[in-house]
């Protein structure tokens, strides 16, 4: 299937029984693959040629797509961050304080027990590199929050510097980036992207050595603005007639699709398929929507959803979810229940055995494993909040209703106001809402109930805006008393700069 649109016509409506063949023996809970999660930023439903769009070539993931379940009804959250803290807590952001991209307003609360935790307490190393973009004040780091190994940009985008980012890629906007290596600031060489997934197989071929379980969380900044790409990925499109923004944004994305098939030739080579599962996803919906094709206005493929990024409509938070376990997990399925990030956390604990605290944050998510073995009879139709957040400080209140959504697995309703039948129209064009007062009257209350149970955990709300960024502060003082080191894969830190 190539388009989003026949995926959504295959909903059900609310509380159908649905009933599976088994096709997988035994369990997979306690199964403790390792886990290869590779996340995209920006990076909407339409923006894969195996999802439909006939410009950007993307073979390598559309291979990964053929024999991989995928979850055609997956959500996250609008924006990059809150989709961030609701997979590292299991819960809504709001509910751990995240409810904006910056203005401190995306540091996920100190209370968390987060899924890098969790998965360590089962015997798992666990990496990060890319994007946090949960704080980057010491104890809200990775390193502090269930990471033995990081590599990592500041604030939510390299070259971000107002915002925490490290001064220099200011200059040097995703080529030769400063980054944070542990507890190290440290001066890279080369694309962003393909440093990332340089350092990400470096750190895996280290645990499958050891034969350490790992998780291993490759979260892109690509194709997140400023649209920055290798001029060899953007000459196709440039020639093609496309304006600077395209070509670098498609650039980026064959780019990344480039790297994801060097993890997978990797994995194969190593014989390290048998036992991981590896997850393509992305944040978000899409960014850079239009553009000019020969100096002439277009609208670019979106997969027939409205709306992308930090919108409430289907393109905001309608995205890819891609898993593979070879010899496991039914290859070419297409799961079609209703699905979100928050599912994850409960999955992967699941899956990799792993031991919660008794007082923790109640997780908000379904796992996930009962669809993957096909062995769920029921799979009940399910309330899912969506809100933008991103209002002005101090202005929560007046928010309510304002850039939300609720989705089930028929509908969507928009704003207190506007209703979608995504069964039938999911491209979002018709509002029926007068039509169906009844299928209104089942949402509102309970979103008035969970908006007042989250209002009280938003803790970042009237947080005053820091006047020096953290790794601002981490980078001068160790250019001072150190100098900055350069960092390779394999060799960690190398001499200084």
């Amino acid at each position: 299937m190539k388009n989003t649109v026949t995926y959504c016509c295959l909903c059900f409506l609310f509380f159908f029984q649905i009933g599976f063949t088994q096709e997988n023996a035994g369990t997979l809970k306690d199964s403790r693959p390792n886990i290869i999660f590779v996340m995209t930023d920006d990076q909407g439903m339409g923006d894969l040629s195996c999802m439909g769009n006939e410009v950007v070539k993307t073979p390598n993931i559309d291979a990964f797509y053929e024999k991989s379940t995928r979850f055609t009804e997956y959500h996250v959250s609008p924006t990059c961050a809150p989709t961030r803290a609701a997979i590292m807590s299991g819960q809504h952001e709001f509910r751990v304080g995240v409810t904006h991209t910056i203005l401190e307003r995306e540091r996920m609360a100190l209370e968390v027990h987060t899924l890098p935790q969790a998965l360590q307490s089962a015997g798992y190393q666990t990496g990060l590199f890319g994007k946090w973009h949960l704080g980057d004040a010491e104890d809200y780091l990775p390193q502090n929050r269930g990471f033995n190994e990081v590599l990592m940009h500041g604030a939510g985008g390299i070259g971000q510097v107002s915002l925490g980012d490290f001064p220099p890629n200011k200059d040097n906007v995703y080529f030769d980036n400063v980054l944070l290596h542990n507890d190290t600031v440290v001066k890279t060489m080369g694309f962003c992207t393909n440093v990332f997934f340089d350092a990400g197989l470096a750190w895996t071929k280290k645990q499958i050595d050891t034969k350490t379980p790992y998780f291993t969380y490759l979260s892109l900044n690509a194709p997140h603005a400023p649209l920055v790409a290798p001029k060899a990925y953007k000459k196709r499109f440039l020639e093609l007639g496309y304006d600077e923004g395209t070509a670098s944004r498609y650039g980026m994305i064959e780019n990344i699709d480039d790297n994801f098939g060097r993890l997978m030739r990797k994995l194969e080579e190593w014989d390290a398929l048998d036992n991981t599962l590896v997850i393509f996803t992305t944040d978000n919906g899409a960014t850079h929507l239009g553009g000019t094709l020969n100096g002439k206005k277009i609208r670019h493929f979106n997969a027939g959803l409205r709306g992308g990024k930090n919108s409430p409509y289907e393109g905001g938070d309608h995205v890819p979810l891609f898993m593979y376990w070879k010899g496991v997990l039914t290859e070419g399925k297409d799961i079609h229940q209703l699905t979100a990030h928050l599912d994850l956390y409960p999955t992967f604990a699941e899956l990799t055995g792993a031991k919660l605290p008794e007082t923790m944050q109640p997780l908000e998510g379904l796992s996930l494993i009962p669809l993957l073995e096909n062995t769920a009879t029921t799979w009940e139709d399910r309330l899912l909040f969506t809100h933008c957040g991103r209002w002005k400080t101090g202005m929560v209140n007046e928010a309510k209703y304002t850039k939300m959504a609720i989705r089930s697995q028929q509908w969507r309703f928009i704003n207190n106001e506007e209703l979608y039948d995504i069964s039938k129209d999911p491209g979002e064009r018709k509002n029926v809402a007068s039509e169906h007062p009844d299928v209104i009257a089942k949402f509102q209350q309970p979103y008035n109930n969970w908006w007042s149970a989250s209002m009280p955990l938003m803790i970042n709300e009237n947080r005053k805006r820091i006047k020096q960024q953290p790794l601002h502060t981490k980078y001068y003082e160790q250019l001072e008393a150190q100098g900055i080191p350069y960092w390779s894969p394999n060799n960690g830190i190398a001499e200084k700069n």
